[in-house]
Order: structure tokens, then C-alpha cells, then sequence
């Protein structure tokens, strides 16, 4: 009778037992107590992004797992995971996770598209600004005493953006926004696509050839992948006007940023916009940096507090979701 006591306060005890899980650095304090209340939660707390040695080491016995863009979730990693059922990323792009290898595992993943649509779309519109108009280049012309210097009718000039064409290269989520907001400011909208969407009336499809050779600026929207991999080139970007610019708010190696770079520094095109890049973060000695005309971005396409709110809870649920092998708000 001793016996059976004793085996059944163990089994109660396993079933108190809570899930094991890794974030990868600090989420919004709301999610932490939310996950506190359920899992063991280790949260890394040093150099981001976390050395793959030490996530090697801590995803071990870990249940979940909790990352973020910069982190590379690859085959190695994924093998030291020995009970690993759910990760969430913190983020709306998962190349960084090698999704194809995790499936073997049965490892759910979670994202969060949707979300940062109206940011990124909003960041886009405001690139487009700075870019014709030419304000963040102001600025540094004040900061630097050089404001005397333009006072003449052909200095320091900017493009109007009403009655130009914004050329939007991958019509999803956020490239639709763009265009809304842009027909709104009175440009004319093409886009290209993998294929014609109905129901576009704003937006006129062309194809990419088109695109790149009748835009005043050019919008990338498309998302990582083996087939976009440097689809923006030195082909592509040859067929552009000389008056015309680049904006990249999507992913850095959709463009081939040496291209972009030797028809920026010989003018081939009037400038660039870039909230991503092939390898981030981009240190001084970039020579993206030493041209005037580019805007250069720090990655903030979903950097608002509403947005970032939202991301955060999305990861949570579907970390909590994965785990009670329930379905996930966004699966991969």
C-alpha cells in the first residue's frame, strides 16, 4: 500500500513539473510574466546575438524556444534541441531558421506576419520622402555649418512625389499597403508580382522589366527566399531611369548591395533608401556610408511601440499554443 502511495505522489509531482523554455534575449515584461506563470523560462541575458555555442549549450533540455531575427536557428543547433516541440520567432521573415530540417524534427515554428504591415508600409512612405526631398541630407547640411552654401535657385533641390510612379516589386501584405498610401499622395502605382492580381485597381501590372525601366522609384516587397536571392542586379538595375531611386525595406540579399553600390557611386540612378542590407549590422568603414545619396536605415520596419507590442504577443501565443500541440496563430 506504501508502494502505491509513493508511485502516485510521484506521478503528481512529474505532472507539476512545468516545460522548459529558452528565450534568446529580453521579450516585453507582459509575455515574461505571461510565460513565468507557466514555464521554466531561461532568458539570456549577454552578447546578442547569442554566440551559437552558448544557444548549443541552453537549448539542450529546453522545451521552446523564443528568437529573434539576428539569431541562426541552423542544423547544429537543432540537433543539440533534444526535446525541443515549438519555436517562435519574433519576427515576420524565418529564413533565419532552417525550416526544412526543423520539420523533420516535428518542431513547430510560429512568426508574426500581419502585424508590422502598416509599419513597414509606413517606414516606406516615409523613405520615400526622405529620398525625393532629400531631409535627412539637410540635416546633415545644417550640422555640418554648410547651410550658407545653398542659397542658390539650382542648389540643394528635391523631386515633388505627387504625379510620379512607384514601382512595387512583390504586391503582399505590405506591398498592398504601400500602394494604397501612395495613390493617396498622388503617385501612379505599378507593380510586378509572380502573378496579376484582381481587384487592383490602383495598380497597374507589369512585367519586372517594365517596372525597373518606367518607375521614379522602385519598392521591394518580396520576401527572402532561393528564387529572390540578388534578384535586384546589375541587370535590373541598368534598366532604371538615372533620375529614379531604390528603396529595400523587404530583405538585404534580395539585392546585390556591390551592384546597387557601383550604380550609386557612378549615378546611374539619383539614390537609395535601405532599412536592410546583405550583412547587419553594417559597421563605419561600409561605403554605403560615404555617398550622400542614400538614406541608410537600422533595420526599423516594425519599429513602433504598437507594432512591437503586438509581435510580442503573438510570440508568446504561439510558443504557449505550439507547446499544448494546439494550432499557432501564424505556423510557418
Amino acid at each position: 500500500m506504501k508502494y502505491y502511495k509513493w508511485f502516485n505522489y510521484i506521478q503528481v509531482l512529474n505532472m507539476k513539473k512545468k516545460l522548459k523554455v529558452l528565450l534568446t534575449r529580453h521579450l516585453h515584461d507582459f509575455a515574461l510574466i505571461e510565460l513565468r506563470k507557466r514555464y521554466e523560462v531561461t532568458v539570456h541575458g549577454g552578447r546578442i546575438p547569442m554566440p551559437k555555442k552558448t544557444i548549443m549549450k541552453e537549448i539542450e533540455n529546453k522545451d521552446g524556444l523564443i528568437c529573434f531575427p539576428y539569431d541562426i536557428i541552423d542544423k547544429d543547433i537543432l540537433d543539440s534541441a533534444n526535446k525541443l516541440k515549438t519555436i517562435s520567432t519574433y519576427s515576420v521573415g524565418f529564413d533565419h531558421i532552417d525550416v526544412d530540417y526543423a520539420k523533420t524534427k516535428k518542431i513547430t515554428i510560429g512568426y508574426t506576419p500581419d502585424v508590422l504591415t502598416n509599419a513597414t508600409a509606413e517606414l516606406t512612405i516615409g523613405l520615400i520622402f526622405d529620398l525625393l526631398r532629400r531631409i535627412a541630407e539637410g540635416d546633415h547640411i545644417i550640422r555640418k555649418g554648410k547651410w550658407k552654401e545653398i542659397f542658390g535657385p539650382f542648389d540643394y533641390v528635391g523631386t515633388e512625389i505627387s504625379g510620379k510612379t512607384l514601382g512595387i516589386l512583390g504586391m503582399g501584405r505590405i506591398g498592398k499597403t504601400v500602394a494604397e498610401k501612395a495613390s493617396c499622395l498622388g503617385m501612379n502605382v505599378l507593380y510586378h508580382n509572380r502573378k496579376s492580381l484582381p481587384k487592383m485597381h490602383k495598380a497597374k501590372y507589369v512585367s519586372i522589366n517594365e517596372l525597373f525601366k518606367k518607375s521614379d522609384v522602385i519598392s521591394v516587397h518580396v520576401p527572402y527566399s532561393k528564387n529572390t536571392h540578388h534578384i535586384i542586379n546589375s541587370k535590373l538595375l541598368k534598366k532604371m531611369k538615372k533620375t529614379s531611386f531604390l528603396i529595400n525595406t523587404s530583405r538585404g540579399k534580395v539585392v546585390n548591395q556591390n551592384d546597387l553600390l557601383t550604380v550609386l557611386q557612378k549615378k546611374k540612378i539619383q539614390g537609395a533608401a535601405l532599412d536592410v542590407f546583405e550583412d547587419e549590422p553594417i559597421g563605419k568603414s561600409n561605403d554605403l556610408i560615404k555617398l550622400n545619396n542614400v538614406v541608410l536605415v537600422p533595420h526599423i520596419g516594425s519599429s513602433t511601440r504598437e507594432t512591437r507590442h503586438m509581435m510580442a504577443d503573438i510570440t508568446m501565443k504561439n510558443l504557449i499554443l505550439g507547446l499544448k500541440k494546439k494550432k499557432l496563430i501564424y505556423s510557418v
